[in-house]
């Protein structure tokens, strides 16, 4: 083709977000920028970091990079004549994550619904793949871009996207497995990590840490409770001794928590006084299992929608079967939601706020679990063989993670394409 060509080709697959202004292609190869139009693409610098055959949604940090980036381009006045094209000219991985990345600054900065945004993205009969879960095996749950822009947007209405505020240099420093291998969920409410071990050493190729290395961090942070989902790793009086509340829910790696569990979970979160630290192994699967219950229960999140938020936050959550439980209690947790706000706003009006704000003992989770845990319900106790012996899942995605950030660091824009925030220097991870 000859420029005029291309670029009628280019015209031809334009989808507009501004008028006159910006737009979003797909495109079959790579196109140059000419005197009236400015076209980018970050199909390399912003590239997923799988584990398995997941490719995306791109974290948090990418997409602060992706919208500093754009709202740079926007308010240049180089390019302030120009029509700015952003552009994928990669397989159908890269599309959707091009396609998100537009979608979700669509939804923040042009007050557009996830929905008017998912039309437009459709209109040029493009057709987006997926995404799915961080496992090798045969996926068993579709999450689909639509998903991923709702769960933005109420990100957006509770306050836990706020990129006026957001650090992108601490998300990518503690979300690397030598710093703490961390990321908040819900800002100030719920934090994920990985589960620490008797004493910080290196096991197969990722960095382990003592719990004394988070608790400054946690300290600094309010977080005032932490709940381990795995086995027995460490003494929990090296937290509860220095003033930290901890609470054991074992349940298998891989798998799906009991009614008791997820009951005991939600109580131990609605009663915590501060932040609340969760960790199984990875805390990739088990963790954001348990996180996504009580979004869909307080938030009245859709399940769809809580995977999508916590994936964008923590990449590689929730896993296999567990995608499917979180699905099936949803509309159990929204009763279960309702029936709480309402008993909260009765005991507002009677004016017996305490802390204790629900018992376990009236609270019904629906739908049946298959994957019942042991009789035994203090499960610290329980030892799995293979969690004991052999390597599980949570052990492979710590080893795949550490070994894939040491080939790379996440995001290679130049530093003035970065609205640069400094970090706390009281860093103990």
């Amino acid at each position: 083709l000859n420029d005029q060509g291309v670029w009628n080709d280019v015209a031809s697959k334009c989808v507009e977000f501004i008028k006159d202004r910006l737009y979003f292609a797909i495109l079959k190869q790579k196109v140059k920028s000419t005197a009236d139009r400015h076209c980018f693409c970050v199909d390399e610098e912003l590239a997923y970091e799988n584990f398995y055959a997941d490719f995306g949604p791109l974290n948090l940090a990418m997409f602060y990079r992706f919208c500093c980036k754009l709202t740079k381009k926007l308010k240049s006045i180089t390019l302030s004549r120009k029509k700015i094209i952003f552009y994928t000219s990669g397989d159908q991985k890269k599309q959707v994550n091009a396609a998100y990345l537009i979608g979700s600054y669509a939804v923040m900065n042009l007050n557009m619904t996830p929905e008017e945004v998912h039309s437009l993205l459709l209109s040029k009969n493009s057709t987006y793949i997926p995404f799915r879960d961080a496992s090798f095996g045969t996926c068993m749950y579709n999450l689909n871009i639509l998903d991923c822009l709702r769960a933005v947007n109420k990100a957006l209405q509770y306050g836990w996207l706020d990129f006026s505020s957001f650090d992108v240099e601490e998300y990518e420093h503690y979300e690397r497995a030598e710093n703490g291998d961390l990321n908040w969920i819900i800002p100030g409410k719920f934090l994920a990590f990985s589960g620490p071990h008797p004493k910080s050493k290196i096991e197969n190729g990722y960095p382990l840490h003592a719990p004394e290395a988070y608790i400054p961090y946690f300290r600094k942070h309010n977080v005032t409770t932490i709940i381990r989902l795995n086995k027995k790793m460490y003494d929990a009086k090296r937290f509860t001794e220095t003033g930290f509340e901890h609470h054991d829910l074992f349940f298998v790696d891989g798998s799906t928590p009991n009614d008791s569990i997820v009951r005991k979970f939600l109580n131990i979160c609605e009663n915590a006084e501060g932040a609340i630290a969760v960790h199984c192994k990875a805390g990739l699967g088990r963790t954001g299992t348990l996180i996504g219950c009580y979004m869909m229960k307080h938030y009245r999140l859709t399940a769809a929608e809580a995977i999508a938020w916590i994936r964008i936050c923590r990449p590689g959550s929730i896993i296999g079967p567990q995608q499917n439980f979180v699905e099936e209690k949803q509309n159990g947790l929204w009763a279960d939601g309702d029936v709480f706000r309402e008993k909260v706003l009765k005991e507002r009006e009677n004016g017996k706020m305490t802390r204790i704000l629900s018992g376990v003992d009236d609270i019904t989770i629906n739908g049946c679990n298959k994957n019942k845990s042991p009789k035994k319900e203090e499960l610290e106790l329980y030892n799995d063989e293979e969690e004991q012996s052999g390597l599980t899942q949570g052990d492979k995605l710590r080893a795949l993670k550490s070994r894939r950030q040491a080939r790379s660091a996440s995001g290679s824009f130049s530093q003035e394409e970065n609205k640069i925030h400094t970090r706390s220097s009281s860093q103990s991870l």
